[in-house]
């Protein structure tokens, strides 16, 4: 049996292994096999990697959507109702609008309501770690060799977890992982797994705007299986015709599915809305914009892609066509929108591990030192549980980012409305039940002209203070650090009467004393 095949078959952390050695019939004879499996040396590998996401994810940095998503699922457990609607802001209130990731929302909503911000933490750990071990089982699985495995996600998790935030896209985001494993196990000939994708398509079109990428997948998969040919360093190898049958009909039915929402059909075009109707999110949402190969992501990303094609000289390695097409698509898509970066990890870390596994001699049963895995599992383990932040450091670790103070004040003083906010500051104000000006929710803010409104006032565009006026605008709850926050500090008829290290607090002097709505 391969280290693939004992990545994907059940019964322990990476499947279930055959007898390692010779031992009588009998429970303990299993439970030392058992034993040998949950300590062996890929299983080490695994945890070792689950260690590793753990140092990035323990600081509890989340998006600012997190919040508002956590109330947009609070109301659909308390009413039972989906909104079609605007409820959050002063400025779009009413216009339509539809809670697209309602599922995500409400799995979220509800542990927050269990857990509060621990539970919260626990649950990005958690699904952290389920999204790197998925990604190390599906590299094990493509290169048959978990030393290979190990070093290609370890070099990939700065890029998925530096991503990884608490919201909806986390849930599409496993599910993309697990599609490629089903068709790998598919193309293996384990043909019962394809009957999950229709299954798993239903849950995911009702969590995350992904699953039109879920099904992009299954496409590739199965027109690359309509053809055969050898092209250089391609290939592609036509499906048996029971093969073509079960992909295809697995394939409808997971289209079909995509129509059972609570909106109906239309969660089915939210993506192809975001791709092509909304030019003003795409321009100023920084994760819409092109790869930043300044920073420290675009350089990994960069150095990933020139160190596979350097590859391709070291290695004489036969490459499927369904990988070729994904990969190099993904890869544009990354380099266009930086989003799409979490979807060319998977796409890419399969192949990457095939052309290190060249190079890595394969685990071998018979040298493993189990009791040495034992050990530093346990330390990595320990090390986890150890270092798990408090409930004091999470809070900590808001407060650095929100205007949790900025909002204790309002609560004590009485601010003249209607106030504007910065935009990461929108989905807290929606959380802690104040109308915004502006969230997360750049669909309907574009559509409502807002968006635009609020680049030309904080990019202090000509004429961009004149928006102050025209929503009548009485108090301003800006980063310490925005350039609109300098300029108001400036001009006469605004005073600061707040400030701290994340937010500051302006009021207009002559602004009459009603409260920012709630």
């Amino acid at each position: 049996m391969s280290e693939s095949d004992m990545a994907i078959a059940p019964g322990g952390p990476l499947g279930s292994a055959p007898a390692i050695i010779a031992a009588p019939a009998g429970s303990n004879a299993r439970t030392i096999e058992w034993l040998k499996l949950v300590f062996s040396f890929p299983a080490m590998l695994g945890v070792a990697l689950v260690g590793r996401a753990f140092y990035d994810l323990r600081t509890f940095f989340v998006d600012p959507d997190l919040w508002w998503h956590i109330k947009s699922g609070q109301a659909i457990l308390a009413t039972h109702n989906w909104p079609t609607t605007d409820p959050y802001s002063f400025t779009v209130g009413g216009q339509p609008w539809v809670a697209y990731e309602w599922l995500g929302e409400v799995v979220t909503a509800w542990l927050y309501r269990r857990g509060g911000l621990a539970g919260l933490e626990t649950f990005l750990v958690v699904f952290g770690f389920l999204i790197v071990i998925a990604l190390y089982i599906l590299a094990t699985m493509r290169s048959g060799n978990s030393k290979a495995a190990f070093v290609v996600v370890g070099l990939a998790t700065s890029l998925v977890t530096g991503q990884l935030t608490l919201r909806p896209q986390m849930f599409g985001y496993l599910f993309l992982i697990l599609t490629l494993i089903i068709l790998e196990l598919f193309r293996q000939g384990k043909r019962k797994a394809i009957w999950l994708l229709p299954v798993m398509m239903l849950v995911w079109v009702n969590t995350h705007g992904s699953f039109i990428i879920g099904l992009g997948v299954i496409l590739v998969y199965w027109i690359s299986g309509l053809l055969e040919f050898r092209l250089g360093r391609i290939e592609a190898r036509r499906w048996r015709l029971e093969e073509r049958q079960q992909i295809s009909f697995a394939f409808l039915l997971s289209l079909a599915v995509v129509a059972i929402t609570p909106y109906g059909t239309q969660l089915a075009a939210i993506p192809f809305r975001y791709a092509f109707s909304l030019p003003l999110n795409a321009a100023n949402i920084l994760e819409w914009r092109p790869m930043p190969f300044d920073l420290l992501g675009g350089k990994i990303f960069l150095g990933l892609m020139l160190g596979f094609f350097l590859a391709q000289f070291l290695v004489d390695l036969v490459w499927r066509l369904e990988d070729v097409a994904l990969v190099f698509a993904s890869a544009a898509l990354s380099c266009i929108h930086l989003r799409f970066l979490l979807v060319f990890v998977p796409f890419f870390v399969p192949l990457l591990a095939r052309a290190f596994a060249c190079w890595l001699r394969p685990y071998s049963r018979a040298k493993d030192k189990y009791v040495l895995n034992a050990i530093l599992m346990t330390v990595i383990v320990g090390g986890v549980i150890h270092y798990f932040p408090s409930i004091a450091f999470i809070e900590e670790k808001v407060a650095e980012r929100f205007p949790v103070h900025a909002l204790q004040y309002l609560e004590q003083h009485q601010v003249a409305g209607p106030m504007l906010n910065e935009y990461g500051f929108g989905g807290y104000l929606v959380f802690s039940g104040y109308k915004t000006f502006i969230d997360g929710r750049g669909d309907v803010y574009e559509t409502g002209g807002v968006l635009s409104d609020y680049v030309q006032l904080t990019e202090l565009k000509p004429g961009g203070l004149d928006v102050l006026r025209r929503y009548r605008i009485q108090s301003c709850l800006l980063g310490r650090d925005d350039d609109l926050s300098v300029v108001l500090a400036a001009l006469p008829g605004w005073q600061k009467v707040y400030s701290d290290h994340t937010s500051v607090l302006f009021i207009r002097t002559d602004s009459t004393q009603s409260a920012p709505q709630r």
